[in-house]
Formats: C-alpha cells, structure tokens, sequence
C-alpha cells in the first residue's frame, strides 16, 4: 500500500515560489559577470560535470546548503560572508526553489533563484563553463 503523504514535492516547491524571488534565465543571464550578484549552483556533482556550469557560480550541493551558509557551521564558506545577492540555480528550479525558501527561513537574505533552472538557461543560450577544476 502507498504510502500517503501530508504534501507533496510539487505542493512544496508551489509554496516556496510565493515567498521568493523568481529570475527568469534571459534576465539571469544579463547579471552573469555583475559583481554584485553571485550564482550558486546547488545541483549534484554529476550534474554539473556532465552538462557544465554557469561561469563563475559557486558549487553548494543541496545536501551541504545549511552548512555552508551558516557562520557557525564547521563546513562555513566565506562565500556566503560578501555583500551580494545570490542567485540560486538547479536543473528545473525545484530544488532551487526549496533551497531559496530554506535559506530565507534561516534569515539569509537576498536570495533568488532562476525559475526554471539550467535547462532554460541553456535554453536561452546562457553562457556555460566546463571545467574539471570545482570551485
């Protein structure tokens, strides 16, 4: 028997696209380079090797999110200590979405994510990096 769920996945993301901030990919694109923005890419590992990145985005996989932002954490990045807005990116924009809700309830602010993710970045002929070097 299935088992059955107080929400779904779908239901969560919905509810986090109405508390923040949604950059569509064509209006991401023009921020690529701006100093006062920086991309974050929370996708896996694989995911960015085998389909490549935004130039100069940041790697923060999902799992390590809450880490990685929090000053108090082990894992701390000073990544997240600059006066920037941060543009969060996956491959559709779900998990994106839950990251950037997450890290507004947490009190990190400003956060954004691109809409729809990676695929309409590449849809809309975003510029992409390949590297075997992480940042």
């Amino acid at each position: 028997m299935p088992r059955v769920l107080k929400t779904t996945a779908a239901a969560m993301v919905a509810e986090a696209r109405t508390t923040i901030m949604e950059i569509d990919a064509t209006d991401a694109i023009a921020l690529v380079g701006d100093d006062n923005w920086q991309f974050i890419d929370i996708r896996d590992i694989r995911e960015r090797r085998k389909s490549g990145f935004i130039p100069g985005s940041f790697h923060c996989p999902r799992g390590m999110t809450e880490f990685l932002i929090d000053p108090e954490s082990p894992y701390f990045n000073p990544v997240f200590d600059q006066d920037k807005s941060y543009i969060l990116y996956c491959a559709a924009g779900w998990r994106s979405a839950l990251t950037a809700a997450m890290m507004q309830d947490m009190g990190f602010e400003p956060v954004a994510h691109v809409t729809d993710g990676f695929t309409s970045w590449l849809e809309a002929e975003g510029p992409v990096e390949h590297s075997g070097e992480e940042k």
